[in-house]
């Protein structure tokens, strides 16, 4: 039997990220009946009825329509590998520009397995020497970081504040990257309440890192997958929106305003690519180009149901998401209001929390280490589960954090969840002695840390 030591296997797999997601699937395997506030999915109500065979029907109309052909006609285009830049980028684009005033031709949109594929992607054309870096919030989505460590490219952490991303600490990142002869090549950011913080990007902090990436010469990486959540009239212009000198790849997803399983997701990359002939293409054909060697198509058929979506909510994003927004808004009052509630009837020192105003994510800071001892006496004990910091922060630090999701819970769900959590806080950390606390989900706690 051949045996292969993992030190033999590319370094990317002892990334201690992936072994943090290991140990909590193993966890939420053994402990199926806790209240988890664990998984970022999405909240399956909006889907739970979906007809995907309407959906399809009315993207082929309109594809009928567009090329002069037959509905039966049209019907092929679901059944073929397709165009590697998609099939639907025309009207991803008008979406983008009607509902954020993004303003690109369709040729600078590539459709993705989601939008992991797209950072995937994007790290990959941009890192063309070991020179090159990519510099991350910190704490940061750990899919960007596992991205860039399955491709060999060096992440340095830029801490993030209540604002967003510190401009004045990656203008210093970038002299010290500078004065060891590599240079920041691009910066990943997800402005509008990020995965884990929660946190998001005043306006003045926007208009300043495009400044930054225009002065030292990086890309801008944006992730979109949050901003729908925003309270209405609260909004603020994606990066993508303020981009005057195209400095940013705007990265966006599908998997929260219409169902994960569909996993499309999409890039819009239009800077100029100067090709040997000197002409010129959009990064978008380039990233097209790379996409034929990983997945060589997003399929057409979950293309057609995500299209046919925005179709029947007259093209916009902002209709389609308006429904999942509201849903989202509810749960994070909810989870804000019942720790609220139980910091009246006493909880620990040094036990508090971020208030964001949209996003799925709470950070909660314990005064003591939150590992996974702590989290397997936290689901077996008192049937509740949540999701550590640590591996959020490629640059150490995390340890005291935990990140509460509410996205997956219903209401009574997110009560009985923070009565538990606060029940364990108490006799954790006040060394008070605790039996476990009894109870049951609804089954529907996730497989995974999702996105």
């Amino acid at each position: 039997m051949t045996v292969l030591d993992r030190e033999t296997l590319h370094a990317s797999l002892q990334d201690p990220a992936l072994e943090s997601i290991g140990f909590l699937n193993e966890i939420m395997g053994c402990y199926p009946d806790a209240i988890s506030f664990a998984p970022g999915a999405p909240h399956p109500d909006p889907y739970t009825e979906l007809d995907a065979t309407r959906y399809l029907d009315r993207f082929l109309a309109h594809a009928a329509a567009e090329s002069g052909r037959t509905p039966v006609q049209a019907g092929r285009l679901l059944y073929e590998y397709g165009p590697a830049r998609g099939l639907i980028n025309g009207i991803v684009a008008d979406a983008l520009r009607r509902d954020q005033g993004i303003d690109v031709a369709p040729e600078s949109v590539v459709i993705t397995v989601g939008a992991q594929e797209a950072m995937l992607l994007t790290l990959r054309a941009l890192a063309s020497s070991p020179r090159d870096l990519l510099a991350v919030s910190d704490p940061c989505f750990v899919g960007i970081t596992s991205a860039a460590g399955l491709l060999g490219v060096g992440v340095v952490p830029v801490t993030d504040t209540a604002e967003g991303l510190d401009v004045d600490a990656l203008a210093e990142a970038c002299r010290t990257a500078r004065r060891a002869n590599r240079r920041i090549r691009a910066c990943y950011v997800a402005p509008d309440y990020a995965n884990p913080s929660g946190s998001r990007m005043e306006l003045r902090n926007r208009r300043r890192l495009l400044e930054l990436a225009e002065q030292e010469d990086f890309l801008i990486l944006e992730d979109n997958a949050y901003g729908f959540t925003a309270v209405p009239g609260t909004e603020l212009p994606a990066l993508k929106t303020l981009d005057t000198g195209r400095r940013v790849v705007h990265i966006g997803t599908f998997a929260k305003v219409c169902f994960p399983g569909a996993r499309v997701g999409y890039a819009i990359a239009d800077q100029d690519v100067r090709t040997a002939r000197g002409s010129t293409v959009p990064l978008a054909a380039e990233l097209a180009r790379l996409k034929t060697a990983v997945t060589v198509n997003t399929s057409p058929v979950c293309q057609a149901l995500i299209a046919g979506m925005l179709l029947e909510h007259g093209g916009s994003l902002a209709e389609l998401s308006r429904a999942r927004s509201a849903l989202y808004q509810r749960n994070l009052t909810h989870l804000l209001e019942a720790l609220d509630r139980h910091t009246v009837a006493g909880l620990p020192d040094g036990v508090e929390w971020n208030r964001p105003g949209g996003g799925f994510f709470v950070r909660m800071r314990l005064p003591v280490p939150v590992d996974a001892a702590l989290l397997e006496a936290s689901a077996a004990d008192y049937g509740v589960l949540w999701t550590p910091m640590a591996p959020f922060h490629p640059g150490g630090g995390g340890t005291h954090s935990l990140r509460l999701s509410c996205s997956y819970l219903d209401p009574e769900r997110i009560d009985e969840g923070v009565r538990r959590l606060v029940t364990f806080l108490r006799a954790k950390i006040s060394g008070a002695t605790g039996g476990g606390v009894d109870g049951r989900t609804d089954g529907r706690t996730a497989a995974v840390v999702r996105r």
